[in-house]
């Protein structure tokens, strides 16, 4: 991966390429950040500048998207690296078992489907994405015993390529205490020519004595990329967002969907409803929950106006467009777009999505239905 494949953080990645060219690299590294800030992007291009055999320089970084300087992207080296096959480069990341995995996971079973994974989204991807795509399902990821034990004999070949051997660390955080520990020594004794890179979000969950001994790159908000505010300087966000825009109509139907099933209460059909809504990833889940209190808060202004102001549901359904407004009034608006605030929080915590939707459906149910009562 190139800089200039990066959004934004112009700044940050001058200085890392400036700290490269100065031959000032520490052995441990963690970059700390949202993921939709770029952090496991930045880590991925820095460790490609670092093995470039013919690094560019610009005179006027003006030209080149802000850059001072960037890796050339055709030598060996990179091209290797673009492809996430050079054999200098190992990616760790928590992994768990799925249909066809059923015991003893560790990355070296996932390897090619987590590269791939890379690839389809640019580095840009959260852990729930890639639970989504390895076929976890609702479980959560770890590092294995399997993943030192590989990491421990690496550590004692000699690289293929004479430059350095690079390992990265996505969601370090991860690591059990008795993972951390065992990584602990290659901290505090370290290979010749050896990178090791960290990719967190959350360093309150890594080990202090593992903390310690890493120098701390953090990644901010994006704030020269034009993302619109809604994104709040996250690229994960913006592509959400105009993904969106495009599935707009998509998300309408969902809507128009589940506020029916909501009167019916068919289980089966409400069951298969949220099937259908698990299986997006949670950032979509989110996304389609913000859309569907932004459906009540339309609905409100209109009856709370006597029809005054128009709805504009804009769901593609005109005659659920008409009806629904009545559905919500200032007796249960409130309590309605507390109740789905409260699922788009459970779901951040990374809490069973299935579970919190069908909850969340129950209320909505009982709050519709009510909705001439004071809450």
């Amino acid at each position: 991966m190139q800089f200039k494949t990066i959004t934004g953080q112009r700044v940050l990645i001058n200085r890392l390429t400036e700290i490269i060219d100065k031959g000032r690299v520490s052995h441990a590294q963690m970059f700390l950040g949202d993921m939709g800030y770029g952090t496991l992007a930045l880590a991925l291009a820095y460790a490609q500048y670092l093995s470039c055999e013919n690094r560019q320089h610009y005179d006027n970084p003006s030209e080149h998207d802000g850059l001072r300087a960037d890796s050339c992207g055709h030598c060996p080296n990179c091209q290797k690296y673009q492809q996430l096959v050079h054999p200098d480069l190992h990616l760790y990341f928590p992994t768990t078992t799925n249909s066809h995995i059923k015991k003893e996971p560790d990355c070296s079973k996932f390897i090619n489907q987590f590269q791939n994974f890379l690839l389809d989204t640019n580095a840009y991807a959260y852990l729930n994405d890639w639970y989504l795509t390895s076929g976890a399902e609702s479980k959560q990821g770890l590092y294995h015993e399997a993943d030192i034990q590989e990491l421990n004999r690496n550590f004692t070949l000699t690289t293929y390529e004479h430059g350095y051997k690079i390992y990265i660390f996505w969601y370090p955080e991860l690591m059990s205490v008795k993972i951390a520990n065992e990584l602990l020594k290659s901290l505090e004794e370290p290979y010749d020519n050896t990178l090791m890179l960290f990719a967190a979000e959350d360093d309150s969950r890594i080990l202090e004595t593992i903390k310690s001994r890493l120098q701390i790159i953090r990644v901010g908000k994006i704030l020269d990329a034009n993302l619109s505010e809604e994104a709040e300087g996250n690229a994960i966000k913006q592509k959400l967002l105009e993904q969106g825009e495009s599935d707009k109509a998509l998300l309408g139907q969902m809507f128009v969907s589940w506020m029916r099933l909501l009167f019916k209460l068919n289980m089966e059909s409400l069951s298969s409803w949220v099937d259908q809504a698990t299986a997006m990833t949670r950032e979509q889940q989110k996304h389609f929950l913000r859309y569907s209190m932004d459906q009540i808060d339309r609905s409100l202004r209109h009856t709370a106006t006597a029809g005054a102001m128009q709805a504009d549901l804009a769901t593609g359904d005109e005659r659920f467009d008409q009806m629904f407004p009545a559905m919500v009034t200032v007796n249960n608006a409130s309590a309605i777009n507390d109740a789905i605030n409260d699922a788009i929080q459970a779901i951040s915590l990374n809490c069973y999505s299935k579970v919190v939707l069908m909850n969340l459906s129950f209320k909505l149910s009982i709050l519709i239905k009510n909705r001439n009562k004071k809450q």
